[in-house]
């Protein structure tokens, strides 16, 4: 068995661990403020969503809708963000359970689903605007910079809804071969009162 051997000689200072799979380099933040929309689009303000690496990672954190009942959904772009609403098919379930412990479900939601859509596309379901109604969760999207095959994604988040846990589980993709070089994160009524979005880039070490 070989030695592991590290960069320095102090583990709080350690920046890089031999035999890692995977680097993870975080790109940029947005924060809401009553925000109509949060886009992160390449080459604007320091963001990088291209070739430079095969997969990107978004982490929405404490997402709290000015409307109540609104759901995160997103729109993608082809044009650097002059427009958006690209094809994009996805499909959407659940896994729910209520605070008094009378629901515990696993539910499929059709009506959350896009086919061919050029709408919102769905990553969470709705979320209150109860003073502490937030949704949490992340989005990976792989391979944007193909011009060969379309855009998979897949979404994980959780949200409190009606005294609710409700676990979210959407997979989809952008159905073009053109690059998709834009994401754009909005409600589908009304604005993100207030919560976060990172992006990350991800590729082998």
């Amino acid at each position: 068995m070989s030695i592991v051997t590290y960069n320095n000689r102090s583990i709080r200072n350690i920046s890089a661990v031999p035999g890692a799979a995977k680097s993870l380099t975080h790109i940029k933040t947005l924060t809401a403020s009553s925000s109509a929309t949060l886009s992160f689009v390449d080459g604007s303000d320091d963001v990088v969503l291209d070739s430079t690496y095969p997969i990107y990672l978004f982490k929405f954190i404490g997402i709290h809708p000015g409307t109540s009942n609104a759901d995160l959904g997103i729109l993608a772009s082809t044009d650097t963000g002059s427009s958006y609403g690209v094809a994009t098919t996805s499909t959407f379930f659940d896994s729910k359970h209520r605070e008094d412990d009378s629901l515990a479900t696993v539910e499929y939601i059709a009506s959350f689903d896009a086919a061919q859509s050029t709408s919102l596309v769905k990553v969470t379901g709705s979320i209150a605007s109860d003073n502490d109604s937030i949704g949490s969760g992340e989005m990976y999207l792989f391979n944007p910079s193909s011009t060969t095959f379309v855009k998979h994604f897949l979404a994980r988040s959780n949200r409190m809804f009606n005294a609710t846990s409700i676990d979210s589980f959407v997979g989809g993709y952008v159905n073009t071969t053109s690059a998709v070089d834009a994401i754009q994160f909005k409600m589908d009524s009304g604005n993100i009162d207030a919560g976060t979005i990172k992006l990350y880039g991800l590729k082998d070490s």
